[in-house]
């Protein structure tokens, strides 16, 4: 009798976690994965175990050697196999669990895109001037695309084969910008909720200081200032 081979479930919904040394907050976060989800913890040159802690732990480890964010996150939305995925950092100051109503928000289709928008949970949650850098941002973001969003943050969700369409291009600080930017551009419905941000697990890699804050910033800035035309040629480029 012929054996018969089945492939794995697909997993409900993936959550991709861009990580850079997080072993003291890999814990917390990969215990708040909602059940029947599969975490992706894209690690971007930890030194500290992170990947090996995380495997452990039960997360599947994507290797992105490339540095950067969008790197890292990027790496994540191409490895991932389900229908609806999610964006997390990896350092504790975002509960995964809260993403539970955004993915039911796209699986019904109210919303293409969900974004969290932080509210920050005791002292040092968010820093005066990542909260500045990002005021900033949010302001030019609504005068380039008419957006009214108060936040940029990482926490969101929204279905994998139209985020490949968008065709990312940033792999720094502008990633996540940029996908805002590329789905109002393609006319994504983009709606905000608010989430408790908590002070994170370790040192920042990109807002811990001004410096990082506004070299952040430019990166963004520079996703800003490309013309929607842009957005159409990816689109097109991927039909």
């Amino acid at each position: 009798m012929r054996a018969v081979t089945t492939s794995p479930p697909s997993p409900d919904v993936d959550v991709v976690l861009p990580c850079l040394d997080e072993a003291g907050a890999l814990p917390w976060v990969l215990a708040r994965i909602p059940p029947g989800w599969r975490a992706l913890v894209v690690d971007n040159g930890s030194t500290d175990g992170s990947a090996n802690l995380a495997r452990a732990l039960g997360a599947t480890v994507v290797h992105e050697p490339r540095r950067g964010f969008g790197a890292a996150c990027h790496a994540g939305l191409i490895a991932a196999t389900a229908d609806i995925v999610c964006f997390c950092d990896c350092d504790a100051s975002l509960n995964p669990s809260l993403l539970l109503p955004f993915v039911r928000e796209v699986a019904d289709g109210h919303a293409d895109l969900v974004l969290g928008r932080r509210r920050p949970q005791g002292r040092g949650a968010w820093p005066a001037h990542a909260r500045a850098g990002n005021l900033a941002l949010a302001r030019m973001l609504r005068r380039r695309t008419k957006v009214r969003l108060h936040d940029l943050g990482p926490l969101r969700a929204a279905r994998r084969e139209p985020l490949l369409t968008l065709a990312l291009t940033d792999r720094r600080s502008g990633y996540p910008l940029q996908m805002v930017v590329r789905a109002a551009d393609a006319g994504w419905r983009i709606t905000e909720h608010d989430v408790p941000y908590l002070p994170r697990t370790g040192a920042s890699k990109v807002t811990g200081t001004w410096r990082g804050t506004w070299q952040a910033v430019r990166d963004m800035s520079r996703v800003l200032n490309e013309p929607p035309a842009a957005t159409a040629a990816a689109q097109g480029s991927r039909r």
